[in-house]
């Protein structure tokens, strides 16, 4: 199998939640290939930053302002993209929220609302006008879900609250776009890319975790958002007929 990122030189792709960790990574990471990269975030002004470093490598970053949670930002960003960069070939649904630590049985409805409206609704609002775009194109685009090993297990860590069922769907959701593609007759590709715990805002990076969370962050190793991008990369590059639609990425040691 010859890996490359030839292919997707100077096509257009979409990162979601990029302003920090595994989607700052991973914008990083397809700059080099030579993509034109659009870094969807609320904080829009730390992608800029990231663009003007990136502004001597063979692709280009650009960043939109933009809060998956709403849906008007997602179309504005798509049709923001298509009239000024052209269709895109690769989404990357990294965007997600946690559990702020909090107890199922103490949570509030609005917290559980944000977590799917970002993990569950945006990722299906962002794959929807993807593929919309790409079939009226006609390209074999691929579409990347950042998922989480607590999308195939529920891992015994206490206040996970409803961010394992969130997960859990998105899994789902991979097999049913795969399977809707087929049906289509589309060469779209899609991949679930599930890590263990990264470093980044929402683990060991976040300021307001509780004595017991930094406690158990402690005791465990993490990977490193470099890691992940480094896993984009390599279902990206894989031959046209060929779909890597589960990869799983723990690091040594891992407890769960």
């Amino acid at each position: 199998m010859v890996i490359s990122m030839d292919r997707w030189s100077g096509k257009v792709a979409i990162i979601t939640g990029a302003s920090s960790g595994i989607g700052a990574a991973t914008a990083e990471a397809l700059v080099e290939s030579g993509l034109t990269v659009v870094g969807l975030a609320r904080r829009s002004q730390l992608v800029d930053e990231q663009a003007k470093k990136l502004s001597n490598k063979k692709g280009k970053l650009h960043a939109f302002k933009c809060d998956v949670c709403k849906e008007e930002d997602i179309l504005r960003a798509f049709d923001w993209i298509t009239q000024n960069l052209g269709p895109v070939h690769i989404l990357i649904n990294n965007a997600g929220n946690g559990s702020g630590d909090k107890y199922l049985t103490e949570g509030t409805t609005e917290d559980w609302k944000t977590i799917f409206d970002v993990n569950v609704l945006g990722l299906c609002i962002a794959t929807r006008e993807a593929v919309k775009i790409m079939k009226e194109n006609k390209i074999n685009g691929h579409i990347v879900h950042i998922n989480s090993i607590a999308g195939h297990k529920v891992i015994n860590v206490n206040a996970m609250s409803v961010y394992p069922a969130s997960k859990f769907a998105v899994t789902a959701l991979t097999e049913t776009l795969r399977q809707e593609l087929n049906h289509l007759g589309l060469k779209i590709k899609v991949t679930s890319i599930s890590p263990g715990f990264v470093e980044t805002e929402m683990t060991v990076l976040n300021k307001n975790m509780t004595p017991e969370r930094e406690e158990l962050f402690r005791a465990i190793p993490f990977l490193k958002s470099e890691d992940i991008a480094d896993g984009v990369v390599y279902v990206l590059s894989t031959p046209e007929h060929v779909q890597v639609h589960e990869l799983t990425i723990k690091p040594v040691g891992e407890l769960y």
